[in-house]
C-alpha cells in the first residue's frame, strides 16, 4: 500500500458566487503511485486545473480527502499547505517563470533559498539538477542568452532540486515549437525512468501519450482512466 503516492477520495471543489456554491469538482476518487507517469486531460471547464490546483497544494478541496506521501494534506492551515509544497512538489508551468537577472545556477537554486539550504550546497545542488537536464554547460547563463526549450528545461531543474515526491507539469510545451516540445517530453521520460513520479496536465493528445496513464475528466468527474498495455510489457518490474 504504501507505494501509493499521491491518494484522493471522493475530493470536491465548489466555487461561491454570493451565496450559490459552483461545483467544480464532483468526487473524484485517484490513486497515483510512486514512479507512474500520468497524464490529466479533459476540455476547458472539466475541472483539469482544478484538480491540479489541489494535486499541487495551491488550493484545498471543499469536501473529501488528500493523502501526499503519507500526510493528509486536505485539512491543512495555508502556511502548512506551503511547507508541504515546497518539500513534495516541484512545478513545471507553461510560462517559464523564470528571474532574468539571475543566471540559470541561481533560477534553479531559488526554492532552496526558501528551503533555508547554505549557499554552497544550493550551488551544488542546482547544478547536481542542470546535469539532469543536460544544461550544466549552460549554467552561467542568463535567460535572454538560452533558448525556449533550453530555459524550459531550466524551470524543469528547478521544479527537481529539492527532490519533490511528484513533478507537476502544466501544458509544459504549450510555448514551444514541436521539435523543441519533442526534446521536453523525452527528458520528462527520462527523469520518470529515475524514480520521478509525473503528473503531466494537458490538452494535447500527442503530449498526453508519452504518459504511461491517462485519466479524463469530465464535467467535474473522471471519464475514463486507462493505463497502456504496451508499457505494461516494458516497463515490467
Amino acid at each position: 500500500m504504501n507505494d501509493i503516492i499521491i491518494k484522493l477520495e471522493d475530493i470536491q471543489k465548489s466555487y461561491f458566487m454570493g451565496s450559490q456554491a459552483i461545483p467544480v469538482l464532483k468526487g473524484i476518487s485517484l490513486d497515483i503511485f510512486k514512479n507512474e507517469y500520468v497524464a490529466l486531460m479533459g476540455p476547458s471547464g472539466s475541472g483539469k486545473s482544478t484538480l491540479m490546483n489541489i494535486l499541487g497544494c495551491l488550493d484545498s478541496p471543499t469536501g473529501g480527502k488528500y493523502i501526499l506521501n503519507g500526510k493528509d494534506v486536505s485539512k491543512m492551515a495555508d502556511d502548512d499547505l506551503a511547507g508541504v509544497r515546497n518539500t513534495e512538489i516541484g512545478f513545471v508551468f507553461q510560462q517559464f517563470n523564470l528571474l532574468p537577472r539571475l543566471t540559470a545556477a541561481e533560477n534553479v537554486a531559488l526554492p532552496l533559498i526558501y528551503a533555508g539550504v547554505g549557499k554552497k550546497e544550493r550551488i551544488e545542488r542546482a547544478m547536481e539538477a542542470l546535469k539532469k537536464v543536460d544544461l550544466a554547460d549552460r549554467s552561467h547563463h542568463k535567460s535572454n542568452e538560452l533558448s525556449g526549450g533550453q530555459i524550459q528545461r531550466v524551470a524543469i531543474a528547478r521544479a527537481l532540486v529539492n527532490n519533490p515526491s511528484i513533478l507537476l507539469a502544466d501544458e509544459p510545451t504549450g510555448n514551444l515549437d514541436s521539435k523543441t516540445s519533442v526534446e521536453v517530453m523525452r527528458l520528462f521520460g527520462k527523469i520518470q525512468d529515475a524514480g520521478n513520479t509525473v503528473v503531466l496536465v494537458t490538452h494535447e493528445e500527442d503530449i498526453a501519450a508519452y504518459a504511461h496513464r491517462v485519466v479524463r475528466l469530465r464535467d467535474g468527474l473522471i471519464e475514463s482512466d486507462r493505463v497502456k498495455e504496451t508499457e505494461n510489457i516494458t516497463h515490467s518490474h
